[in-house]
């Protein structure tokens, strides 16, 4: 087989399993190689609709990776909406998402019971994101779950919480800390600490009037 037709097959290899990923930041990354290499086998072959296509696609591709890589740090782009522990559109979320949560945070476990903050992290109209935190004692608050749906997971909204720390510190809390045995945190990039098998945020303290 000609090397040209080795690297259309790939390209078309590379497009497909694009479309196999769940997270959207990596679909659109994969996909714009798969567009690149595409177009690039076309124009070896002079098959110009086809140049045009691949362009049009790895420039459709480049504009929404700008814009998720431009916005992913900026607060104006998600919400963080607190909830009760009972709210029938959390323990539905729980619910929905609950074989994902599991596997990614296997330590939780969900007590509308309980005296716990609870968090939605939303993106325009779709909730992209769970924070469920309790009082440890000593002015610690303790994360219990911190989880993101598939499609935001590479995009780590939950950094919003955190950012927002007067959810902790007007509840007098100087401390937060990570769940155990979380798969993939992502704490060091927004101002966690080591703490043994933890990671752990010093709160600064609000602001007197």
């Amino acid at each position: 087989m000609p090397f040209i037709e080795i690297v259309g097959w790939f390209g078309s290899l590379i497009l497909v399993i694009s479309l196999l990923q769940t997270r959207v930041l990596r679909l659109r990354m994969i996909n714009l190689v798969g567009s690149l290499i595409l177009l690039a086998y076309n124009a070896a072959i002079m098959v110009w609709p086809m140049v045009g296509l691949n362009t049009v696609l790895a420039l459709i591709n480049i504009y929404f990776l700008y814009k998720m890589l431009s916005t992913r740090h900026d607060a104006k782009a998600y919400s963080v909406i607190e909830v009760g522990s009972r709210d029938a559109y959390f323990e539905h979320v729980l619910s929905v998402h609950g074989d994902d949560i599991a596997e990614t945070n296997p330590d939780f476990r969900h007590d509308a019971a309980a005296d716990r903050l609870s968090f939605l992290v939303v993106h325009g109209d779709e909730t992209v994101g769970v924070v469920v935190a309790a009082d440890a004692g000593g002015g610690t608050a303790q994360v219990l779950l911190d989880w993101v749906t598939p499609r935001y997971r590479d995009l780590t909204p939950g950094e919003f919480v955190y950012r927002t720390s007067e959810v902790f510190t007007s509840r007098g809390f100087t401390r937060v800390l990570s769940p155990t045995n979380v798969q993939k945190p992502y704490y060091d990039q927004v101002g966690f600490t080591k703490d043994g098998d933890r990671w752990a945020l010093d709160l600064a303290a609000p602001a007197q009037n």
